[in-house]
């Protein structure tokens, strides 16, 4: 009989990121970013039936209810894991992400030294951008535990799952699960104003509802960090903005000059000698950078970015030959992941 905690145990043991089993295929994992073999172990609709209820358990009846489910807990082997349990073909498959017991430090991440700053910040909008699976959650959570540690102040997630679990230090830390402790992020935003928090983290700026209580969470005094899936700091200007209908454009850029701190868009690559290192591209938002955003001139950014490399900013591209320069990824690894047309010849 086949056991979910015996496949999370063997990921773990591998140092997998992730764990893959579908009905009928041989289960498999992902190790520094690439899909490999874990187990030759091929279960059946009957194996994938009892796995999903080990790992589910009352929240079972959802998948049969919906056809998926998002859960993130500690398994009975001690992993703590997030995973999604969906219908496929006829069967369950799952897509299992393994997490960290232990919280890193910042200092662990190899951030760009901006990210030492940020939990400096007394308000505004931060923001961490970057493709799923890009280490957005794991820096947010690096950046809040060392507020928890260093300052007194009330800090509130809302977080679908949660996945890093913060105990209360020098912070108090209150943690909402979407779905669980309130109905959406729309919903949770709207009333986290009036429990008087200093710092809120959104796990996902999803839509116009969000996005809005977001800028005016930032307006009004708090520190908020929140989560986009765009690729670059451009980009995340721009996709805020286009949420809103043409009429309301303006004035969301007027909030964004007002509030938007930093963004910090990162993906991960691989590290010599194995494993992954996080590239990141950082916009500091400067007096020119708020000009851009205010008059619409985001294809202007990158040059600005450039300029302004003594404020902590960095293009992508800069940043992927900054690591290779340094040795801490391969020169391939560096050509592979760049964005500019110049810089998809190997680093030199």
């Amino acid at each position: 009989m086949l056991h979910i905690n015996d496949f999370i145990l063997q990921a773990q043991q591998k140092g997998a990121s992730d764990l893959h089993i579908v009905c009928g295929l041989p289960i498999k994992c992902r190790l520094d970013g690439k899909m490999q073999t874990l187990s030759d172990t091929v279960p059946t609709p009957q194996d994938c039936e009892v796995l999903a209820q080990e790992l589910a358990g009352a929240q079972f009846e959802t998948i049969r209810e919906s056809g998926e489910l998002d859960l993130a807990l500690t398994a009975d082997c001690g992993v703590r894991v997030r995973a999604n349990i969906f219908h496929a073909g006829g069967a369950l498959s799952f897509a299992i992400r393994l997490l960290n017991d232990v919280i890193p430090e910042i200092e662990d991440l190899d951030l760009p030294p901006i990210a030492l700053q940020l939990p400096t910040y007394p308000s505004g909008l931060v923001l961490i951008t970057g493709e799923t699976g890009s280490g957005k959650s794991t820096t947010l959570a690096a950046v809040l535990n060392r507020i928890n540690h260093t300052a007194c102040r009330h800090i509130i997630t809302l977080e679908d799952p949660i996945e890093y679990i913060y105990t209360s230090d020098q912070c108090l830390v209150n943690q909402r699960e979407i779905g669980k402790d309130t109905a959406s992020y729309a919903d949770g935003l709207r009333a986290i104003l009036r429990e008087d928090p200093d710092v809120i983290l959104i796990g996902e700026m999803r839509d116009l509802t969000t996005i809005e209580a977001a800028l005016t969470a930032a307006e009004t005094g708090h520190l908020v960090f929140a989560t986009l899936h765009t690729n670059s700091a451009a980009d995340a200007v721009d996709r805020i903005v286009s949420v809103f209908p043409d009429g309301r454009q303006r004035q969301i850029r007027t909030q964004l000059v007002a509030t938007l701190r930093v963004v910090m868009s990162q993906q991960l690559v691989e590290r010599q000698g194995g494993g992954r290192i996080a590239a990141c591209e950082v916009m500091v938002v400067n007096a020119a950078i708020r000009n851009l955003i205010r008059e619409g001139k985001t294809p202007q950014m990158e040059s600005f970015i450039t300029m302004n490399s003594r404020e902590g900013s960095i293009l992508m591209d800069h940043a992927l030959t900054e690591l290779a320069r340094a040795g801490k990824i391969s020169m391939q690894t560096a050509a592979a992941h760049a964005r500019g047309e110049q810089n998809r010849n190997p680093v030199r």
